[in-house]
């Protein structure tokens, strides 16, 4: 039987809406990979569209998790960084990377702090150019069109956008530090969105696309993330994995869209894990990203 592979999520748990820890969990475990968690804060909902939200911040409880792994020797084969409620909570997940990161540990940050153009409501100042440093300490990065703007001091377009342009943020992207890129929220043609994903190792692009649902669906940067690195975990290539995250997650998007039901309330993730799972499941060469 092949070995279950670890991760550690480090992010927050929001109870309702479907993001972060409460999303990761369930996707990583469907893939047949063990999900450990580090919680970076407790909140009620997530913090789009709900309002007076409670917020626990839980910096002070990070070293002291990390030091308590490191002394039983427990080991992981991806490290996945997600929302952090601080500047220094991205001080704390670099040692934790440096801490953790061995030859065959893959390292996953999702910079998450922004959407359509805006940052969240709870960054702080000095925020985004925290998340910039840590992304040079990852292997692969998975920004959206927004975080990507912030990080790299552009303005922010809506709309469909030029393969050129596409491929000068990829590049731009990669020079923070981590070898592969997976842009999200690309959209070439207004009835299509998708991923551009992006190997520094030999210059490689690669776009995965799907037809475009309109709306606002929250949760869904964590979702792909989650669908994404399980893929990665179960051997698949780089855009192999994308194509797998972008499917799942598309479907997920689908499937609220037909239900009808509020968007702030997340997407329908659960209805695909089976099918995920099953792909997930299926024959894959064990490729080291």
């Amino acid at each position: 039987m092949e070995r279950l592979k670890r991760i550690a999520a480090i992010h927050d748990v929001s109870g309702v809406g479907k993001c972060s820890l409460t999303a990761v969990l369930p996707i990583i475990s469907a893939a047949g990979v063990e999900c450990s968690v580090m919680p970076t804060a407790v909140l009620s909902t997530h913090t789009g569209e709900f309002k007076n939200f409670t917020f626990r911040d839980l910096t002070e409880d990070m070293r002291p998790m990390a030091e308590h792994w490191m002394s039983e020797g427990i080991g992981f084969d991806a490290l996945y960084s997600g929302y952090l409620g601080s500047p220094g909570q991205i001080e704390i997940v670099r040692d934790i990377f440096a801490t953790f990161k061995k030859r065959d540990t893959l390292v996953m940050v999702d910079p998450a702090m922004a959407d359509n153009g805006r940052l969240y409501s709870l960054v702080k100042p000095g925020h985004v150019s925290g998340m910039a440093k840590l992304c040079g300490c990852a292997d692969l990065i998975i920004p959206n069109r927004t975080e990507a703007a912030f990080m790299l001091g552009r303005e922010y377009r809506e709309g469909p956008v030029a393969k050129n342009e596409v491929e000068r943020l990829l590049l731009e992207l990669s020079d923070l530090g981590a070898k592969k890129v997976v842009l999200t929220g690309v959209c070439l043609k207004d009835d299509e969105i998708g991923v551009a994903c992006y190997d520094a190792k030999d210059g490689s692009v690669e776009y995965i696309m799907d037809a475009r649902i309109r709306g606002m669906y929250h949760g869904t940067g964590d979702v792909f993330g989650a669908f994404l690195l399980g893929a990665l975990m179960r051997g698949r290539v780089l855009p192999e994995a994308a194509r797998i995250a972008v499917k799942c997650t598309c479907a997920a998007i689908r499937l609220t869209a037909e239900d009808g039901a509020e968007t702030k309330m997340g997407v329908r993730f659960e209805n695909v894990l089976a099918s995920y799972g099953r792909m997930c499941g299926e024959s894959a060469e064990l490729v080291r990203i």
